[in-house]
């Protein structure tokens, strides 16, 4: 019986559950961060066993070990380490030599061993950062430069290394390892603010470090002011050496071996030179840091030469049927020789040189050039004689007070020499009178108090020279507009309206007309609607958009472009609908569902005749195509309508129009 008992109350024991494995937590590693001089504790639980033995390691060492519930250590000094009942442990006044890694195990007599690991991290308080640099100086073309820092007190858990506020890190520029950062073949681009931010969980110092990179010097930049390969006696010169470096080099100028006087920023004065003061110039820059040395020579020529470059030009002669070319270069000591071997090889002249060419033709894009030679000095010139090429009339219009309209038709054609205009209308050459002026180099025809009735043509200017010419017909149209656009705002009150003319339309303003309510601003209400178009705007001949502002969006407008010539209205552009999109009533819906069964009816009944029709219906023949031809009437082949040119007459520009009715011969309304 007892035994009976026994195991029912090992069995109610499972059952409740006081019987099961022993476990330990935290499963895992675990890191624990500690102040020097504070306690920490290592915590763990267990379950399943009630008085589990514990032992606790460093490493393979063993530091302490007791019974859970048992508060005793055996063979550890009591005033280092406080076991717990729940098996953690206590350090008391941690020091940075506990940092390291630490294992509990816990087993109980017939139980499996259990354990658990912490790293146990000892950080002190950062203090007094420095920082110190190998070598001293950061030179550009060195090795390496390092920076490196360290701390009175506290080791960093980060370290994190900035340049110029920007976080550095490991590449072919920089190379970051434990204290140090290593700067790699340092350049001038090194040169700026290194920081270093040392971080523990406990405590942050940052330092900072300005580093320059001594570098130079880099080759001498020498000038001669003014510049100029050669210089005349008499005149003055300026001679500056620099050069880039960290210290900025110091500069020095020699001649001819001997040092002459060179001021602090390098730079020599030579005042009225004479030839004697020709020769090879040479300035040595220093780094006085670094001791490094560079030097750069110049070559002064003092002489004199004629004055300024040699001119070349070219000129239509013997009735324009020759080419005379020049090369002229005065002065000079002695005079330079000038020639056009390219025309002629044994030919030549002094100072002022021409030569007359008959067989032009073989010329005409080829590059003439002069050949200038002095003693000193060697340059030339050249001219490239070419007839005229295509180009493309330009046409200025405008009006005057008395409101008479001047167009004027620009034709400049590139030639070499200069291409003389004619001018041609009608097939007759225009002269300069009360009606037309040619302008005296001959490329503008100007035309006086045009009339767009009479005066729309065709004008054709042709350029000629020597070497041939070239023809443009330029046909003048009347005020028109090829293209119109209209956008609406986001809110609807307002629009901008753009516009493309045809280049060659005679136009000196624009009238932009509107047909609806009239417009309206926050202080003036909307009037009454207008049902005819009014003008709006004027524009001048170079407008080609505008802004009409202050619609209702709730209402519906037309607006149209009308281009004028003077006191011409041309033809007006399309009318842009603007207002709420047009849609069909509930009656009208209503209708067209009434009406679809209504019209396949009489669909259906159109189509019954139809075929009683064709079975009634006598056989035809077919009759051969020579006399259904024959039937045709030749003088009715030529009758289809062509539409007439706009007709332009003086009138003043619309000021309102009906709205146009919906037919073939009226231009659609665009809706936005």
């Amino acid at each position: 019986m007892q035994t009976l008992f026994s195991w029912i109350f090992v069995l109610l024991l499972f059952i409740t559950g006081n019987v099961c494995d022993l476990s330990i937590s935290p499963k895992g590693p675990v890191s624990v961060e500690a102040l020097v001089g504070t306690d920490v504790t290592l915590s763990v639980s267990h379950a399943g066993v009630p008085h589990p033995e514990v032992m606790w390691f460093k490493g393979s060492l063993l530091v302490a070990k007791w019974s859970v519930g048992n508060s005793s250590l055996s063979g550890v000094a009591s005033g280092v380490f406080k076991p717990e009942l729940t098996g953690s442990l206590t350090f008391m006044n941690v020091s940075l030599r506990y940092n390291g890694t630490y294992t509990v195990e816990m087993n109980h007599i017939g139980e499996e061993k259990v354990s658990a690991t912490f790293y146990l991290f000892v950080y002190d308080i950062i203090m007094n950062v420095s920082l110190h640099t190998d070598p001293g100086d950061a030179v550009e073309g060195q090795v390496s430069f390092t920076l490196y820092y360290s701390t009175m007190q506290g080791e960093a858990k980060e370290v994190r290394w900035f340049f110029n506020g920007l976080q550095l890190r490991n590449g072919s520029h920089y190379s970051i390892s434990g204290k140090n950062l290593t700067i790699n073949q340092p350049s001038r681009n090194h040169t700026g603010r290194y920081t270093v931010l040392l971080t523990n969980p406990f405590s942050s110092e940052t330092q900072h470090w300005n580093i320059t990179v001594l570098y130079g010097p880099d080759m001498p930049v020498l000038k001669v002011s003014p510049t100029k390969a050669v210089f005349v006696s008499g005149e003055s010169l300026f001679l500056s050496c620099q050069a880039e470096g960290e210290p900025p080099p110091s500069a020095t100028w020699f001649f001819n071996g001997e040092s002459i006087a060179t001021s602090s920023t390098g730079t020599v004065s030579l005042t009225n030179v004479k030839t004697s003061q020709s020769g090879v110039y040479t300035c040595v820059m220093i780094n006085t840091r670094t001791k490094a040395k560079l030097q750069r020579n110049v070559t002064i020529i003092v002489y004199e030469s004629p004055s300024g470059e040699p001119l070349c030009s070219v000129q239509a002669v013997n009735g324009s049927a020759a080419l005379q070319f020049l090369c002229l270069w005065p002065g000079g000591a002695p005079e330079a020789q000038v020639s056009f071997p390219g025309l002629s090889v044994n030919a030549s002249g002094y100072g002022n040189y021409s030569m007359t060419i008959n067989d032009i033709q073989s010329l005409n894009g080829r590059e003439i050039i002069c050949k200038a030679e002095h003693p000193l000095i060697q340059t030339q010139c050249s001219v490239i004689p070419r007839g005229p090429v295509d180009f493309l009339p330009v046409i200025l219009i405008s009006m005057s007070q008395d409101e008479q309209t001047l167009v004027v038709i620009h034709c400049s054609a590139k030639a070499t020499p200069q291409a003389l205009v004619h001018w041609i209308k009608d097939g007759n050459h225009l002269q300069t009178g009360p009606k037309y002026q040619i302008s005296t180099n001959t490329t503008q025809l100007f035309i006086y108090d045009f009339n767009v009735t009479t005066d729309l043509d065709t004008y054709t200017c042709t350029a000629i020279n020597p070497l041939g010419n070239e023809t443009v017909d330029t046909t003048l149209l009347g005020p028109q507009i090829s293209n119109s656009s209209v956008f609406r705002s986001n809110n609807r009150t307002e629009v901008t309206l753009t516009w493309d003319v045809p280049l060659t339309s005679v136009i000196t303003g624009f009238d932009i007309q509107m047909k609806g309510p009239e417009l309206s601003s926050p202080s003036q209400p909307k009037l009454s609607i207008a049902s005819d178009f009014r003008t709006i705007q004027s524009k001048p001949a170079s407008a080609r958009a505008t802004t009409v502002s202050g619609l209702d969006p709730e209402c519906t407008y037309y607006i149209r472009i009308i281009p004028k010539a003077g006191r011409t209205a041309g033809e007006q552009s399309e009318q842009h609908r603007i207002g709420p999109a047009a849609g069909l009533s509930g009656a009208a819906i209503a209708g067209m569902a009434a009406g679809i069964p209504c019209a396949l009816l009489v669909l259906l009944i159109v189509l019954a005749f139809i075929y009683c029709g064709r079975r009634d219906r006598v056989p035809r023949y077919p009759v051969p195509r020579a006399v259904e031809k024959s039937t045709l009437n030749p003088h009715r082949l030529l009758r289809a309508r062509l539409k007439p040119p706009p007709e332009y007459r003086h009138q003043q520009p619309e000021r309102s129009a009906h709205l146009p009715t919906v037919n073939s011969s009226v231009r659609m309304a665009t809706t936005v």
